[in-house]
């Protein structure tokens, strides 16, 4: 597997009203991006630092990923995500090696990424995204 770069942080956060202002007052970054992706239950806002970005989440649904996370643990750091080539490649190595995946095939994330999840359980407690930007 090539990881080119960490693409994404996410936060999850119960409200961007709320969370915009402090990336964007109290850390100057800009937020220059909120997407709803519907099937996931979220609504997201990006921020960009060098190559990496920062993506807050805010469920659209308390039954939604972000909802049940959020009303667990709290909010906070969600995940991390990776950028690959060949996502679909990478998802057939990783489970060939015995690696939990929440995804065996990559669904649409925002940005028109194409995502897939990897179990914390396997990760050492650490959801992990792979991300792939496909020239569509």
């Amino acid at each position: 597997m090539t990881i080119s770069h960490i693409e994404h942080i996410g936060i999850a956060v119960k409200s961007l009203e709320e969370a915009i202002p402090f990336w964007e007052n109290m850390l100057g970054l800009k937020c220059y991006a909120i997407e709803e992706v519907k099937d996931q239950k979220v609504k997201t806002a990006f921020f960009k630092i060098g190559q990496t970005k920062i993506e807050l989440l805010e469920t659209t649904d308390p039954e939604g990923p972000i909802g049940k996370f959020i009303e667990k643990k709290g909010a906070g750091l969600h995940h991390l995500a990776l950028s690959v080539t060949n996502i679909e490649d990478n998802l057939m190595e990783l489970e060939k090696k015995g690696v939990q995946l929440i995804d065996k095939i990559p669904r649409k994330g925002a940005e028109g990424l194409d995502i897939a999840f990897l179990h914390p359980k396997a990760t050492q407690g650490v959801l992990i995204e792979l991300c792939e930007k496909k020239n569509n």
